[in-house]
Formats: structure tokens, C-alpha cells, sequence
């Protein structure tokens, strides 16, 4: 329902706007620049974001793509999203030129819908406040930070199938998924661990999740006006556990290394400036997102393909068990058991490929260029997609085989694999993504085999990969 609201939303809106478009505009088109890629940009205004949007909501996000690498070129075409002028680069040789040019001939972009969630970019900008996030984070997500988040998130683990999984005979994954990474945000991002705390940010972020990228049309009942109303409810909370913790500071009840909130709290700017409260809850949201929505989609598909192929859960369920036995009683996971999952990690990269969490990512041309012939204007945006490289037979010999042994030895081609982007701006968090994941595994092999309730459910984008009926499952426990 929210689709079709949406999409005769966007009908009267584009009516609108062209009506006082052909009245006022007086402007050269910025399509009219000379020898642009090939491509169309759709209608006015809203261009071919329906387009774009849709064949994600449909189950089949390359499509876009696709269909216009055939039509136009395999390597760039021009179009028209989220009320922009873009490039779409396609294959490992756009991916490597895009990463390579952070900062040179490229900058971040985020659409303004992105800009309209979170106030403080309003302030500066998007980029602005990402540089400030990576000044912050090395110390967390450092190795010697991670190794010590490995017992952490296995303790949690333990605690959450323990609630959640054990005696079930049937449940619905997604949701559980999400818990599960959301609890482990929380627990090491702001030291929350009360389960009923927790709950409360769940139907809010999963709002947020649905409008942050989608056409900023704020009308109630829009999935971008739902995403406004969820932000500020998730930043009220967190304006109450700041305030709760500037508290525990001043008594000596907390301390400044135990989280990245006590570090954000304590840590000045060049200027000698704090942070103020609403910034720091912005970028809490932030990693919250981060931290929790695109490992929660990778543990749900990873169970969705484990249930699908048996002999590929034979040999994860085999290297996890050498781990399990190799423990004593209560002994928790560490760094070293995680790096001998690699079995494991290579079917968690294959899940990755064939549903990337990630679909994909903005740029922003900061000078006219010229890329394979074609002239790129300053201002257009570029969009990277892990679907054009992931699902391509060229980089990946039939894309729709399940083939974990594609990571062994020197892997896949490089700049053709990017679930977590590439360059300068490759997700700071992929390697806390990597142990959320591989714990979860841990603990789920070893106490279940499964099976699918729907067996040709699909895959739908949203504008992350989700189950279309959030993967309802049945429980087969191992026998003790």
C-alpha cells in the first residue's frame, strides 16, 4: 500500500512541478552538456526513480541496472534519481576509477532525504559530519578493540538464542536477526544491554530503515515521512541515555574508554569545542544504523541459503563444531576461534555477493571530468553498484550458483567484490561486521538444522535486501 500511496504521490507532484517547470524555467537543462554517456532521464523532476526504486520492491534490484548496460553501455549510462542528474558506473574498472578518486574529482553525496533525517548534517554537510565520524571510530574498531568484543558478542549470542530460539519448533529470522545485531550496537556502542530498552528503538528503526533512501516527499504516510517521525523518536531516547550518561561521568560511575558515547561526550574538536547533545545523538543513530541493519540482512540470508543447501551446511556445521569441542564448559569464543572460521567466512561473502547488504553508494563529481570518453559535469551525482559487478558472469562464472569456493586462494577480481564499498570511504565497521556475523553463525549451527516455511520466497529491496515474509523457519535441535 505504501508503494501504490507513493506512486500517485509522485504522479500529482511531477504534474505540478512540470506545469511551473514550463512556466518559469528559463535554465539550460543540465542534459544538454556536450558528449554525456548514453542513457534516458525518465520524467521530470522525479526522473527514473520509480524505476530505480521498483525493481528493488519487486525482488529484482540489478534489473535497473542491467536492463541499461544492455540498452546503453556495460561500463556507464546517464539517468535521472531521487531528483538528480546521475551516472551509473558499472564493473570492477568504474569501481576501482570511483574509489580511487575520493577527494580528487569525487566527494560523498547522500540524498537529501538522508540530509532531512539527520538535522546535524543540516548544519554542515553530510561529508563534514562523516570526516568527523572517522576521526572518532579508529579507536573502536581497532584490532585490539576487536579482539575484545569477540567474548562480548558470543556472551550475547548465547543469551539471545538462548531466549529467542531454544524451544521454538518454528520462528520468523528477520526479525530475531535484527535483535541480535541491534543488541550488540547497543551493548558496545552505548554499554545498553536491558533487553526491554532495546525493544523500544525496534519498530522505529525499522521505519527508518524503510524511508532513509527513498523520494523526499514528506506527506504523511510517505515511507520519508515515516522515516522523519521514527528519527525523532529514536532521538529522544538517546537525548535520555546522553543525559543519563553526562551524569554517570560527572560521579565517577562511568568511565571515558568504555564506549563510544562516553568518548563522544569527552572528546573536543581542534577548536576546543564538545559536541552538543543533538549532534552526538545523530551520530549515534548513524552507527546504530550502521552498526545493526546491513550484518542483520547478512545473518537472515545466511540462514535462508544454509536451509536451501545442505552440503554447504554440512561443511560450516563441521568447522564450527572443531571450535565448539575445542572449548570448555562456559568458555566463550575469541579472536583466534574467529579466525579459524574460514569456511565459514567464504559462505558468508558468497551470501554477501548474491544479496548485497550494501546495494550500492553516491558520489558527487567536484570537477568536470571525462571517464572512457564520456564527459562528466561538476555537480552530476554517481552511483556505484555492487549488483553490477556481483551478479555479472563476466567477474563471477554463473552469478546465480551458490559457490563459496570463489573466495579461496586470491579471491574474486579486485573492485568487482564491494558489499562494503572500496577507497577511502570503505565501511570503517567491516570487520566489527565480520565477527557479528561469524558468532552468530557459531551459535546457530551448532544447536539447529532448519528449513524454509516458504520455499520460493524471495528476496525484496527496501532499500535493503529483506525477506519478503521475513524468512519464517522450522527448528531442528541436535540431540545433546
Amino acid at each position: 500500500m505504501d508503494h501504490f500511496y507513493l506512486s500517485l504521490l509522485l504522479l500529482f507532484v511531477t504534474l505540478v512541478t512540470l506545469f511551473f517547470f514550463i512556466l518559469f524555467h528559463k535554465h539550460r537543462s543540465p542534459f544538454s552538456a556536450p558528449n554525456l554517456p548514453p542513457g534516458a532521464t525518465g520524467l521530470p523532476v522525479i526522473g527514473e526513480s520509480l524505476q530505480f526504486l521498483s525493481t528493488g520492491w519487486k525482488g529484482h534490484p540489478e534489473k535497473f541496472i542491467f536492463d541499461r548496460m544492455i540498452k546503453y553501455s556495460s561500463d556507464l549510462f546517464k539517468t535521472s534519481i531521487l531528483g538528480e542528474p546521475a551516472v551509473v558506473f558499472c564493473g570492477a574498472a568504474s569501481n576501482k576509477f570511483l574509489f580511487s578518486n575520493e577527494n580528487k574529482l569525487v566527494t560523498a553525496w547522500w540524498p537529501d532525504s538522508v540530509n532531512k533525517v539527520f538535522p546535524s548534517t543540516l548544519q554542515s554537510n553530510s561529508k563534514e559530519e562523516s570526516k568527523k565520524m572517522r576521526k572518532l571510530l579508529p579507536q573502536f574498531l581497532k584490532p585490539q578493540a576487536l579482539q575484545g568484543y569477540v567474548p562480548i558478542m558470543d556472551a550475547i549470542a548465547q543469551t539471545h538464542f538462548a531466549s529467542h530460539w531454544d524451544n521454538h519448533t518454528h520462528l520468523t529470522v528477520f526479525p530475531l536477526a535484527k535483535r541480535y545485531t541491534f543488541l550488540l550496537a547497543c551493548r558496545l556502542f552505548m554499554s545498553v544491554e536491558d533487553e526491554n530498552h532495546v525493544a523500544k528503538f525496534e519498530k522505529p528503526f525499522q521505519l527508518l530503515a524503510a524511508g532513509i533512501i527513498s523520494v523526499p516527499i514528506d506527506v504523511p504516510g510517505t515511507p520519508f515521512n515515516k522515516a522523519i517521525k521514527a528519527a525523532k523518536d529514536i532521538r529522544k531516547e538517546l537525548l535520555k541515555i546522553i543525559r543519563e550518561r553526562k551524569v554517570d561521568l560527572g560521579e565517577g560511575k562511568a568511565t571515558a574508554r568504555q564506549d563510544i558515547l562516553s568518548h563522544m561526550l569527552l572528546t573536543c574538536d581542534e577548536n576546543g569545542e564538545f559536541m552538543n547533545e543533538l549532534d552526538i545523538a545523530d551520530k549515534i543513530l548513524g552507527l546504530l544504523i550502521g552498526g545493526h541493519d546491513t550484518a542483520s540482512a547478512a545473518c537472515t540470508f545466511l540462514v535462508k541459503y544454509l536451509a536451501e543447501l545442505p552440503h554447504i551446511y554440512d561443511a560450516v556445521y563441521q568447522e564450527q563444531m572443531e571450535i565448539a569441542k575445542s572449548k570448555s564448559a562456559g568458555e566463550l569464543l575469541n579472536w583466534d576461534d574467529i579466525n579459524k572460521m574460514k569456511y565459514s567466512w567464504n559462505v558468508a561473502c558468497e551470501v554477501m555477493r548474491i544479496a548485497p547488504p550494501l546495494q550500492g553508494g553516491f558520489r558527487e563529481a567536484i570537477n568536470d571530468f571525462v571517464f572512457n570518453g564520456f564527459s562528466i559535469p561538476k555537480g552530476w551525482k554517481l552511483y556505484w553498484s555492487a549488483n553490477a559487478t556481483h551478479k555479472n558472469p563476466e567477474y563471477f562464472g554463473e552469478p546465480e550458483k551458490f559457490d563459496p569456493s570463489r573466495f579461496e586462494g586470491q579471491g574474486p577480481v579486485p573492485y568487482s567484490f564491494v558489499p562494503f564499498g572500496g577507497g577511502p570511504r570503505m565501511c570503517p565497521g567491516k570487520e566489527y561486521a565480520r565477527l557479528e556475523i561469524l558468532v552468530f553463525m557459531h551459535n546457530l549451527v551448532k544447536r539447529f538444522k532448519w528449513e524454509k516455511m516458504i520455499p520460493d520466497e524471495k528476496i525484496i529491496v527496501n532499500p535493503l535486501p529483506i525477506p519478503a515474509h521475513n524468512l519464517p523457519i522450522r527448528l531442528y535441535p541436535h540431540k545433546p
